[in-house]
């Protein structure tokens, strides 16, 4: 396989080129820096919460326009920064180098604004705002079609997006590079409000005025990680494909899966299925895999995993994290002291933080993920607290899988927000999730064995992902555990949770 490193790079504002330190770290010796946190989708130009810039001090170069992708790609495989792979830069060569280059004479069609009062409750001001709406029959002729990626975990998939990303010339300026978990988030949100001014007595599709907005927004859109493992985003995705292709916007996307896999097994997917065919149409379908794997490459690792639950251990966390939140001997007063139930906002609703400062926070396992929270809460606790502690963490097994599956989510919110994580558990890390024996091993295809060993999981890691099912279930589970293995090193202790 290839590239088998995932990294998260921030937006540059035509800076040098600064590259991710999971590059860096795995393929030379260099060190990384981590960047600020914007906030999520603020801005067409924004990154979001999801996405950091770890840096390197040398850039590969100082040109005032970025290098076209072929040409960025040949420079930090001369560098050293990246490891030759053909396959890879068959990838670059045949698919991005083109797509790059015919967006240098693409001007997608304007879009129009919204119209005043659009959702007014008089049968004048509707009809007017569906006439407003109205979309062309079908995308401009003229538009490239989209580049979908697809291939194992850590396969390079986010490398390669991200150099098509920051390779773009300064004359695209309304685009956008989001998190696809991120970006799902962004769009209920953007639905919530648009029924809430249409009303409920108005029966209008909420989905075409946010496509209309995102459109005007950024016409170049670059999705990490798609999935779809929920029936509302299955729901979702084809009206909002459409029109977003009708309106001129093209797409970078980035998945584990080949588009006829997207959403197996799942409720209604039938319905699903135009989706799919819109993907495999309107975009180049692109398998990544070539056999070279990156991330077989070890890793030292940092303090951060503490376990079993001695008082030992406690009190190590303990001293870790007043260490973090107490203020030096030079400071005159206490500015940022640790308070009990900090309160934030998500959705409308309120979730409290046990303990934290401005930047850093902690949580018993069971404060953090037998409580029904959400990936919208995790992802709101990841923007708010660069560091984050979780204590008490048991064994987990097939009687606890909501709870397994929320951890998951967590982890995955932490990685993609660059949180640092400190955890004191009952068992070492990668037994947390081992089985207890009495689900059935055989659900475990040979590809995912295969996949958990390309990520250097140990036996009884691949063992509990038996307690998962389906392999969207599976792939998830090998990703945290991925994840757990860089989240752990001392290159990501170095760099992350700072703000």
């Amino acid at each position: 396989m290839s590239m088998r490193t995932a990294v998260r790079v921030h937006c540059l504002r035509r800076r040098p080129r600064r590259w991710p330190v999971h590059i860096l770290a795995s393929q030379s010796s260099v060190a990384g820096t981590a960047s600020a946190t914007p906030s999520i989708l603020n801005t067409a130009s924004a990154c979001p919460t999801s996405v950091k810039l770890a840096v390197s001090p040398t850039p590969t170069h100082q040109a005032s326009s970025p290098l076209q992708p072929l040409q960025e790609y040949d420079a930090l495989v001369s560098a050293g920064t990246l490891k030759p792979d053909p396959h890879q830069r068959r990838i670059v060569e045949q698919h991005l180098q083109p797509f790059y280059t015919s967006l240098l004479s693409y001007s997608p069609p304007p879009v129009p604004p919204p119209p005043p009062s659009t959702f007014a409750p008089t049968l004048f001001s509707r009809l007017f705002a569906r006439s407003t709406l109205s979309l062309p029959e079908e995308p401009p002729k003229n538009a490239p079609k989209g580049l979908y990626l697809y291939g194992d975990v850590g396969t390079g998939k986010t490398m390669l997006m991200d150099l098509f990303y920051l390779s773009l010339p300064p004359s695209v300026i309304r685009k956008r590079r989001v998190h696809f978990h991120a970006f799902m988030i962004d769009v209920h949100k953007r639905i919530h409000a648009a029924k809430a001014e249409m009303g409920v007595q108005d029966g209008g599709d909420p989905i075409a005025p946010v496509a209309r907005d995102l459109a005007r927004e950024a016409y170049v859109l670059c999705f990490d990680e798609f999935q779809v493992t929920d029936i509302a985003d299955a729901m979702i995705l084809r009206r909002l494909f459409e029109n977003l292709l009708r309106y001129g916007v093209v797409m970078v996307i980035t998945s584990n899966r080949h588009p006829d896999d997207l959403y197996k097994n799942g409720i209604q997917r039938s319905s699903f299925i135009p989706a799919i065919e819109l993907l495999k149409s309107q975009f180049q379908v692109t398998d990544l895999d070539s056999g070279t794997d990156y991330r077989r490459i070890p890793r030292a690792l940092s303090h951060v995993y503490y376990s079993p639950l001695t008082p030992e251990n406690k009190a190590k966390i303990d001293k870790i994290f007043r260490s973090l939140t107490t203020p030096s001997s030079s400071s005159s007063s206490r500015t940022d002291p640790v308070v009990t139930n900090r309160p934030l906002t998500t959705f409308g609703r309120t979730i409290y933080v046990p303990l934290s400062t401005s930047r850093v926070a902690r949580f018993t396992f069971e404060e953090l993920c037998a409580r029904p929270l959400s990936a919208a809460d995790y992802l709101e606790i990841t923007r708010t607290f660069g560091t984050i502690f979780i204590t008490d963490v048991p064994k987990l097994d097939i009687g606890r899988k909501d709870v397994a599956r929320r951890f998951i989510t967590f982890i995955d919110t932490c990685y993609e927000s660059k949180t640092k994580l400190f955890v004191l558990s009952e068992v070492p890390i990668f037994q947390i999730f081992s089985d207890d024996g009495t689900s059935d091993k055989g659900q475990i295809s040979d590809h995912m064995r295969s996949v958990m060993d390309d990520l250097g999981l140990p036996p009884e890691v691949v063992g509990a992902s038996s307690m998962f099912t389906g392999e969207e279930e599976i792939f998830a589970f090998a990703r945290a555990c991925s994840r757990l293995v860089q989240m752990g090193s001392k290159e990501w202790a170095e760099t992350a949770g700072r703000p």
